[in-house]
């Protein structure tokens, strides 16, 4: 197929054979990515937990590569591996070893290759709850701040109160006995922008926005309703009386506070309401769903019990007074 010439063959033959040479070279260096690189980018790096879905690829071993889900004891188990792995904790390139020593300790493979992706992460919940717009659970892929997870709930509702409760175990314990509580105020978080309120959230956190407290106020008073605590602290019953645009003609001199105590018992409590008008005996203070009553003189007193199933029944303040007959 060549010329005669010794020295012109040469050369043809350096240029037929050399890009042959140099590819077979190229693909015997160039090791080949395994199959699950093809899948998509791997989320965020970050120990791996149980539930968590996690896709290894074993290079040349298609019988080995699977996607597993972590058990709850944090093992997960492949294919042709007597023991089950230990993932909890790991993260994915640490995981990758393990895998391979593994491989590599029963004899599968004498130098294995393997990749790990976690597809999806379950194991780093986060509950929104409360006075928010649109209450949610979502997964703590990659750092998450609590403003970030309240604006993914649509933010504070109106209803919300002054702080908001977040509460996480410690790690390394799933006793929920040892559950710790951190109280945000609301103002400083959001308000003032304290960045050392916006804490970081890692997973396993449980945020509750609390309703801001209410007083009733029924009876014979000039605007009776549902009033919110803005200090509670400050709540009394003047300042109350005062929101309620004060008392009405028929007002009796002797007012009532209905009180539901933590331990499910009820309170009756009597308020000198014409002393204390006339600065003759000291303020009472009003707690959060206190229900301050104001009877008629003209007609008969109700009790705690009828004005809490008035309430309920009546579907709110308003309906309550119309069946009392107080208005």
């Amino acid at each position: 197929m060549f010329n005669q010439d010794p020295g012109l063959n040469k050369v043809l033959s350096a240029l037929v054979y050399a890009p042959l040479l140099f590819m077979a070279a190229a693909g015997a260096q160039t090791r080949p990515q395994p199959v699950a690189e093809t899948i998509g980018a791997n989320l965020p790096a970050q120990p791996i937990g149980a539930n968590d879905l996690v896709v290894v690829s074993v290079y040349d071993a298609p019988e080995l590569s699977r996607t597993a889900r972590v058990g709850a004891d944090g093992l997960m188990r492949l294919p042709m591996l007597k023991q089950p792995i230990k993932a909890l904790g790991l993260m994915p390139d640490e995981l990758e070893s393990t895998i391979a020593g593994a491989l590599r300790a029963e004899q599968l493979i004498v130098d294995p290759f393997v990749t790990v992706n976690v597809a999806e992460y379950n194991s780093r919940p986060i509950s929104v709850a409360g006075a928010v717009k649109a209450p949610l659970t979502f997964q703590a892929v990659g750092p998450v701040t609590l403003l970030e997870a309240i604006t993914r709930a649509g933010g504070l509702s109106p209803e919300a109160g002054a702080e908001i409760l977040v509460s996480r175990l410690p790690h390394g314990t799933d006793d929920p006995h040892t559950e710790l509580l951190q109280r945000i105020p609301v103002k400083g978080l959001i308000d003032a922008a304290d960045p050392k309120l916006n804490i970081p959230l890692a997973g396993g956190e449980e945020i509750r926005v609390p309703e801001v407290g209410k007083v009733f106020i029924v009876g014979n008073v000039t605007k009776p309703g549902a009033y919110p605590i803005v200090n509670a602290t400050e709540s009394s019953v003047l300042k109350m009386l005062a929101v309620a645009e004060g008392l009405q003609r028929y007002a009796t001199k002797e007012a009532y506070i209905y009180r539901r105590e933590d331990n499910g018992e009820k309170n009756e409590i009597p308020v000198p309401l014409s002393k204390i008008m006339e600065r003759k005996a000291p303020d009472v203070p009003l707690l959060a769903n206190d229900i301050l009553y104001v009877p008629d003189n003209k007609s008969r007193r109700l009790t705690m019990g009828a004005l809490e199933k008035l309430l309920i029944i009546g579907g709110g303040v308003t309906a309550a007074l119309v069946y009392a007959g107080v208005h």
